[in-house]
């Protein structure tokens, strides 16, 4: 069992123990995600697959959140918080701002290297930062500094 889902469920048992039944049932949804991408590509996942099970479940809520906001829905919105911070907790230390910008210097360098430009620059360059930054950093504002640097 990967490292990931052997924490979910020792996560789950304590918030069983301690009566906490929001943050049981954030992880209850996490862990029937990652169930069924399991029975769907039938194999165990590795950490790093629940990894982009969990960031795109964080996305999710970003949405919800920014759209429960603008709609004057603050309860709803701020259950959707409480849900995205359990949820964060499961995935890598967020990496510095100094460890962002040497990976996006670096995928950019690798990207001149091999000679691509223009927008299709941008898609290479987000491929390499995805796989560097996996669960570290957040896409959408990195896909915003890439293209302030290509623009």
């Amino acid at each position: 069992m990967s490292e990931l889902k052997t924490r979910l469920a020792d996560s789950v048992k304590d918030a069983m123990r301690a009566k906490a039944s929001e943050r049981l049932g954030t992880l209850r949804l996490l862990q029937a995600a990652i169930k069924q991408k399991e029975i769907d590509e039938r194999k165990d996942l590795t950490d790093a697959e629940i990894t982009t099970i969990i960031e795109k479940q964080i996305k999710q809520r970003r949405e919800s959140i920014a759209a429960f906001t603008q709609a004057g829905r603050t309860e709803t919105a701020a259950q959707e918080t409480a849900e995205m911070v359990v949820l964060q907790e499961f995935l890598p230390q967020a990496a510095t701002e100094e460890e962002v910008a040497a990976a996006i210097d670096q995928a950019f360098v690798q990207v001149q290297a091999e000679g691509v430009t223009g927008p299709a620059a941008m898609g290479k360059v987000m491929a390499i930062l995805k796989q560097a930054l996996a669960g570290r950093a957040d896409m959408s504002a990195l896909s915003g500094q890439v293209k302030a640097r290509l623009g």
